[in-house]
């Protein structure tokens, strides 16, 4: 009786935790955005503020693509899914395994790197990344990028909150002196942000 009673012990723990690993799994999709793999709001917060409470020179970054609309408008909701799927992979592949990147939603994105070591370099490669063209069923598709990042260790509340609003005012100030019909080339933008480190705005 009490082998049968083990047994039955046993195979009840196990089919729990088959249960336990088929909704983990599912919960763990749940958190992905279908069209470009990345973590979604919830499922990047998590991840991201691991990352922010263990590693104090962590940095946060947002970014949108200016000139999406006009490619849905021009090209249709397939080339902006085009576009939006090719920035996800970039962003991931600007990543690495040093950081952790999500779509906030629409054209935007957030990441958390784990070291702000040479940030400034890493923005422009960035920003060079997600101004590439995408090919699209034969249409070359463009758009720009407005990115905004804050270093943890520069903020006197060092949370991934802070982080976050910090980031989000770098990105937005710079769009704002873009809009008022402030463009730079290329060269200008990557010689300005070695002296900006937390602003860049690449026209489309």
């Amino acid at each position: 009786m009490n082998t049968l009673y083990a047994v039955a012990v046993l195979a009840l723990a196990g089919g729990w935790a088959l249960h336990a690993h088929h909704l983990h799994r599912r919960l763990d999709r749940s958190r992905r955005d279908p069209l470009t793999g990345l973590w979604t709001r919830d499922g990047w917060t998590r991840r991201a503020g691991r990352i922010v409470r263990r590693r104090p020179r962590a940095v946060v970054l947002l970014a949108d693509l200016d000139g999406f609309k006009a490619v849905n408008d021009q090209h249709g909701h397939g080339a902006g899914d085009a576009v939006l799927a090719a920035a996800g992979a970039r962003l991931t592949a600007w990543c690495g395994d040093r950081g952790v990147a999500g779509r906030l939603g629409g054209d935007e994105f957030v990441a958390v790197l784990d070291d702000d070591t040479r940030l400034d370099d890493r923005l422009a490669d960035l920003a060079v990344l997600l101004r590439q063209p995408v090919e699209h069923q034969g249409v070359t598709l463009t758009v720009g990028a407005s990115i905004g990042a804050a270093r943890l260790a520069a903020l006197p509340d060092p949370t991934l909150t802070a982080a976050l609003k910090a980031a989000d005012q770098a990105m937005y100030q710079v769009k704002g002196r873009t809009r008022r019909g402030r463009r730079l080339p290329l060269p200008s933008v990557l010689t300005a942000l070695r002296g900006l480190p937390q602003r860049l705005r690449l026209a489309a």
